[in-house]
């Protein structure tokens, strides 16, 4: 028997494959299906059966492409009603994988459909369980994902499902079985996961907040829905990729890697009005771009900061990348739903700079130089991260204006007035001060290296609560 997970760090997000006597299944797999089918090869295996743990929002599953190329059916749980064909698996169904087996076990909570997957050995005993959203390492799925697509399942209706699955299907297990979760630290599927992305059932029910043995239903619901942040605005619609279906990655893939000289991309961005998305690094990016162009850098929390900030998701898209990583970008891109990239520059911004097109750029300085400019003057300091990030700790002239909330903080940014912008390192400043460039705010000024640089330099006095303070 073999059991693989196959973590992606940038989504946060295990899929898993299971073989067993040359029989194999895939669980909750990425949009990108190849690797999954030269797994299964490899070992002269057959795909036998694609598993889905629920209708996933914080990306689209492959579950499609990959029934399609391995043959194999795609299996839900009860309530699960996609606009395409599958097994609808009964609460308690076993499914035969070789010399093992995977029962079904209905836990709806996250979602209505949510379902976890019991894998038993060749002896019949219980070893994994593929929890899906429902269980994380130190956390639980949100309850309040399901009612942006069904508005009467409200979060506290769903936390009461969920608290009910918890108690009734997954406590009662064996405290050795290996729990397997859909995601880590850094999902926005959860609050408070841990950076491990395996642990044994026992573990989680003496260290888990949401298993405690004597906690109440009413405890439960408040305890799960208390600090819940608002759900990136591409959630809902990956949901509905996910049940209604969406393009072939192949031909994704074939749209977007349209390369483009210079004087076409130009051309082409113009007449279609398609966003200009640089996907280098932030501070490469600052000495150079083409005008309106917003920077997310690839290296960086890429997925769902595209997903916030970019909030249509038919969007047209063109790409400025590294030389090299155009396919990985689109892929990554088509990971969230974003399908509609629809070519690059060929031979990155070197291209168009040598072409003699126009340039921008976004002045930088250091947290030294800030520092120094802060003792001579008065200045107005932006922090862009989150408020929670904010309140722990930060310099004491610093507003916040998050992110997250680009539109509210924009409207609180005069065009006439110079700001000086950082976040954590750096990444989440560049997006915010490109984003506001596109749009005529051209006084920004970004703090290389962030907090983090400010903290490092010692120069500027940083208190740990939250102070009053007014823009300038």
């Amino acid at each position: 028997m073999i059991i693989e997970q196959i973590y992606t760090g940038c989504l946060a997000q295990g899929a898993y494959y299971i073989e067993s006597n040359g029989e194999a299944a895939i669980i909750d797999p990425l949009r990108e299906v190849q690797p999954y089918l030269d797994r299964a090869a490899k070992n002269d295996a057959v795909i036998k059966y694609v598993f889905e743990t629920h209708f996933h929002a914080d990306f689209v599953s492959g579950h499609l492409d990959l029934s399609e190329k391995s043959g194999a059916p795609i299996v839900y749980g009860p309530n699960a009603k996609p606009d395409f064909d599958f097994i609808s698996a009964k609460d308690g169904q076993e499914f035969k994988l070789g010399n093992i087996s995977i029962k079904v076990l209905h836990t709806p909570g996250h979602t209505m459909e949510s379902t976890c997957y019991l894998l038993k050995d060749e002896q019949g005993k219980e070893v994994a369980l593929f929890s899906g959203d429902t269980l994380f390492i130190g956390d639980v799925g949100r309850p309040d994902l399901a009612q942006k697509v069904v508005a009467e399942l409200t979060q506290d209706i769903l936390a009461s499902h969920l608290y009910d699955s918890l108690r009734n299907k997954i406590m009662p297990l064996a405290d050795d079985i290996t729990v397997y979760p859909a995601h880590g630290a850094g999902s926005a599927c959860g609050k408070n996961m841990s950076k491990e992305t395996t642990d044994t059932l026992g573990h989680q029910k003496a260290t888990n907040y949401a298993l405690r043995a004597d906690m109440t239903k009413e405890e439960f619901i408040k305890e799960v829905t208390d600090g819940l942040l608002p759900p990136p605005a591409y959630f809902p619609l990956n949901v509905m990729m996910n049940i209604h279906g969406y393009e072939s990655i192949d031909e994704v893939l074939e749209r977007g890697q349209q390369a483009l000289n210079p004087a076409d991309f130009e051309m082409v961005a113009n007449e279609s009005g398609a966003l200009i998305l640089d996907t280098r690094d932030p501070q490469t990016f600052a000495k150079g771009f083409i005008p309106n162009a917003i920077n997310i850098g690839i290296d960086g929390n890429f997925a769902p900061w595209v997903g916030a900030m970019i909030t249509d998701i038919k969007q047209e898209i063109l790409l400025v990348t590294d030389e090299g990583r155009e396919e990985e970008v689109i892929t990554r891109l088509a990971r969230v739903g974003y399908d509609h990239t629809i070519g690059y520059l060929s031979g990155g911004f070197k291209a168009w700079k040598n072409s003699g097109m126009e340039v921008d750029f976004i002045k930088s300085i250091t947290a030294d130089e800030l520092a120094n400019i802060m003792d001579k003057e008065t200045i107005n300091l932006v922090d862009v991260r989150k408020g929670s990030e904010y309140q722990s700790e930060h310099v004491e002239e610093a507003i916040n204006l998050p992110l997250d909330y680009i539109n509210d903080s924009m409207a609180q940014i005069d065009k006439d007035k110079t700001y000086y912008v950082h976040c954590a390192g750096g990444y989440r400043s560049m997006i915010f001060n490109s984003t506001l460039r596109a749009r005529g705010f051209d006084n920004l000024i970004d703090v290389a290296g962030g907090f983090k640089a400010i903290q490092d330099s010692g120069k500027l006095k940083t208190t740990a609560f939250v102070c009053p303070s007014t823009l300038k």
